[in-house]
């Protein structure tokens, strides 16, 4: 089977998200929750068990309480088409009485006066500023009324907000590629403004339930990474925001490798930076002008000096424009140079959607790292807003968020003012796993757990700096090391939380000694086998450790705002035919998959999956499933390929897990939407032909999409997938 892909690609320009920044002596999730339960050797080999998700019982919970009001809610639920087989098609293979369309592709224009996406990389750099970016991954959809405003019930017009993760090179914005050694100008303008967010308009038509892109509409805006923007926040004007850019630390420039996202109760986007080591420098010998705490948080974050990054931007030239994407000393002081351009990314970032000529806010409280997304809890009036973050690097941690507001439904409106007040003061935490199955949220506050002036990690003297180094802060309280914590999602009733973790190949056997960032299985990742992959030349490789990945979810003890929770395995990823202990979850060739990646409830409580895979793409591309999820605690114990105890949640059946989707080659299925009826989905294929170039393609997608034939350049884009006969996306 083929090495996992990340989020970085296989291409130079590319940051290995998998890279370990993480030096604690924190332990691993496994380490701390591996004597959980005894090994049972009687289960070596395999489990038979043939439970389902949610017939009515479930086994006892992992601990914690709750009633079961929630799952009345979710066994209504009937998935209502056939299974899509898995295929190497260079199409989006949808079920039977399916349809699916393009919405809107790399380079696409948002206004009138730019030409249509000419196909051969000419399009002049500044017309991204007005054009559809590069690498579509997180959306939401927002219902737009006739007099302009959200509106939440409404789904045959609104606002599609897409982020655009990264240039996809060599493939569509430049004529040959990427030009050898130092980067062009005229190349980097380009990749700056296909980077960020697009906000589009689209409705339907006179009937149906397909969408098409206003053109022109007023509503229409890119941002980019060039975009001015705020911060707001406990961080705001902290010293280690002050740039050549901003000598208060109130302002900065762009968002950059957005992966994920969220949204709020008042209508606006939230987009999360994810990979902006993708862009940042660091010169050698920078240790020397900096103190020995400053580089030290610098090496945290990933950037040690001497570092180069993948997309060069600061080699185009020596103006600002791309001086600024190296985060070194080059002056007397933090305002005349861009020493700290590293810590102005790494945060959430507010889009009002609905106000174009608004300034984005950077906020600060949700605390900076890799933010893979923001996942919201439903609001509840009178109590805090909860958000759910991941931090997508190996041996990272997860994060919640809490509002210090409570909530008012008279803010569904307020746009940025309510952001500020309920995203600029709040409670950052941290999770800690307990040996016994229950898991413990710790609070990042300046002043408590040891977060002071006098900490061995970081002389944490301000507010800001907790927020600006959360890693470090987490690494201090002892926070529980993850798997990449990927993409996470709640449920609409139970508040059930869910989180991918993609995979992870660089185990070791159980009895083995691991080093560098090697782990043995635990009881949260407990998998250790190898898999064989099957190269296009056809050589093969063998993965060894967890090349599949698995979803964990929890529970938390009480309300949204607990600081305690109870935890399982959803799924477990694998091959239909792997052994027993290997596909824990039973799966099938309906659903059977590899890496899961994107995660989301829809508001009915239908969750979907995706993946991003390089350890099954010799037998399938990538793909979406739809799931009838269960609750936290319906499974039991089972022992894992390589001898491990772990907590399986109820194996997978035909009615509670189908694959509806297929992509095309070589792409990555991620983003998901739906508008409120449930009639119109949309989903993002990022990166199609990623293994090809532009002499040996290996897609032509979205044009195959109509026209086997076609040669064209593959792009990311956004499709759009309905029912032929009107009803709901994935249900009966």
């Amino acid at each position: 089977m083929d090495l996992p892909h990340t989020n970085a690609r296989h291409d130079d320009l590319s940051y290995d998200e998998e890279a370990v920044v993480n030096p604690s002596a924190n332990a691993h999730l496994g380490e701390l929750i591996g004597t959980r339960m005894p090994r049972r050797t009687a289960l070596k080999g395999g489990v038979g068990l043939a439970a389902s998700m949610l017939l009515g019982t479930t086994l006892p919970a992992c601990g914690g309480g709750g009633d079961d009001s929630s799952t009345a809610a979710v066994t209504a639920l009937s998935l209502g088409f056939a299974a899509v087989a898995k295929n190497r098609n260079d199409i989006v293979t949808v079920p039977t009485g399916y349809q699916v369309a393009v919405l809107h592709a790399l380079g696409d224009p948002l206004h009138w006066g730019d030409a249509t996406w000419a196909g051969d990389g000419t399009e002049a750099p500044e017309s991204y500023q007005r054009r559809i970016g590069d690498g579509h991954d997180g959306m939401h959809f927002f219902g737009l009324s006739d007099a302009g405003a959200w509106k939440a019930d409404r789904s045959d017009r609104g606002l599609l907000c897409v982020n655009h993760e990264y240039v996809v090179a060599p493939y569509g914005l430049h004529p040959a590629g990427v030009t050898a050694g130092n980067r062009v100008a005229s190349e980097v303008d380009k990749e700056i403004l296909a980077h960020g967010v697009s906000v589009c308009e689209i409705a339907r038509g006179a009937s149906g339930t397909g969408m098409s892109l206003t053109r022109g509409s007023r509503f229409g805006r890119r941002i980019t990474s060039d975009t001015p923007m705020a911060f707001g926040g406990p961080a705001r004007g902290h010293a280690v925001l002050v740039t050549k850019g901003s000598a208060d630390g109130t302002t900065t420039r762009g968002t950059n490798n957005n992966c994920a996202n969220g949204f709020t109760p008042w209508g606006t986007y939230l987009t999360c930076e994810e990979n902006y080591l993708n862009v940042i420098s660091r010169a050698a010998g920078d240790d020397a002008k900096r103190s020995a705490t400053e580089a030290a948080a610098l090496r945290r974050y990933g950037l040690p000096q001497g570092r180069v990054s993948p997309y060069k931007w600061e080699t185009a030239g020596s103006s600002d424009s791309y001086a600024r994407w190296s985060s070194s000393v080059t002056a007397d002081s933090a305002s005349a140079d861009w020493r700290h351009t590293i810590n102005t990314f790494g945060w959430v970032v507010e889009i009002d959607p609905f106000a174009p000529d608004s300034t984005p806010v950077k906020r600060t409280a949700m605390g900076r790292f890799n933010h893979e997304g923001a996942w919201p809890a439903p609001a509840v009036a009178g109590q805090p807003i909860v958000y759910y973050m991941g931090d997508d690097a190996r041996n990272e941690y997860v994060y919640k968020y809490v509002s210090r507001a409570v909530w008012d439904p008279a803010d569904s409106t307020g746009g940025l003012k309510a952001g500020a007040k309920y995203l600029d003061e709040g409670t950052l935490y941290v999770a800690r796993f307990a040996a016994d199955g229950t898991g413990q949220w710790i609070e990042l506050t300046l002043g408590k757990n040891g977060l002071d002036a006098s900490n061995t990690l970081y002389p944490f003297a301000h507010a800001g700096d907790v927020l600006t180094f959360a890693r470090l802060a987490a690494d201090s309280v002892g926070a529980t090391k993850m798997d990449r914590p990927e993409w996470g999602t709640v449920h609409p009733t139970s508040g059930e939380v869910y989180m991918t973790l993609t995979n992870n190949s660089n185990r070791v056997a159980p009895t083995a000694t691991p080093t560098g960032s090697q782990l043995r299985p635990d009881a949260a990742n407990p998998r250790f086998y190898a898999d064989t992959y099957t190269n296009a030349d056809g050589s093969t490789r063998t993965n060894q450790g967890n090349p599949n990945g698995h979803i964990v979810r929890w529970k938390e003890t009480g309300s949204q705002t607990a600081t305690a929770f109870t935890w399982d395995i959803y799924l477990f990823g694998a091959q239909a035919d792997a052994a027993n202990d290997v596909n824990l979850s039973g799966l099938t060739a309906d659903n059977d998959f590899s890496s899961p990646d994107g995660l989301a409830f829809d508001p009915r409580g239908l969750l979907w999956i995706q993946t991003d895979d390089g350890a099954y793409t010799d037998v399938t591309n990538c793909m979406l499933l739809a799931a009838v999820p269960g609750r936290v605690g319906d499974g039991e114990t089972v022992v894992a390929a390589g001898g491990t105890s772990t907590r399986r949640g109820a194996k997978a059946t035909a009615a509670s897990l189908r694959r509806f989707l297929v992509g095309p080659r070589d792409c990555e299925i991620t983003g998901l939407a739906i508008t409120p009826d449930g009639k119109t989905l949309f989903v993002n294929v990022q990166h199609p032909g990623e293994d090809g170039s532009l002499t040996k393609a290996t897609s032509a997608w979205p044009a195959s999409q109509t026209n086997a034939a076609a040669s064209s350049r593959p792009r990311s884009a956004t499709v759009v997938i309905t029912r032929a006969d009107g009803g709901p996306v994935g249900l009966s």
